[in-house]
């Protein structure tokens, strides 16, 4: 079994960008985006903003369809999902050690 830290890793590499964060953001509405919609606003060639929905669709948090001559990218939110839940276990267990380490500095 592949731990969730292994499983997760690309994605956080991924999500590590603030331009990749904002493509996200733009794509959370949930439908398909040209790549020129998504280039629209930013300071970024076409070309800079395919390389960085490159990234995101290797982490396998978006995905891509053609259509035409024109890739329409949506996001793929399980990938996401699976490394908040990562997040959250880790968050956990420091929680847990905040507290032995507390009530052992306590006693």
């Amino acid at each position: 079994m592949v731990s969730g830290a292994i499983r997760s890793a690309p994605v956080f590499a991924a999500l590590g960008d603030v331009t990749r964060l904002e493509l996200l953001s733009r794509l959370s509405d949930g439908k398909q985006h040209s790549i020129v919609q998504l280039a629209d606003g930013l300071q970024l060639t076409r070309q800079g903003v395919t390389k960085h929905l490159q990234v995101l669709k290797r982490a396998g948090v978006v995905s891509c369809k053609r259509i035409g001559r024109e890739s329409r990218f949506t996001i793929r939110p399980k990938p996401i999902a699976k490394a908040k839940e990562y997040l959250s276990r880790a968050s956990a267990q420091w929680d847990d050690a905040i507290d032995r380490l507390r009530a052992s500095v306590e006693e």
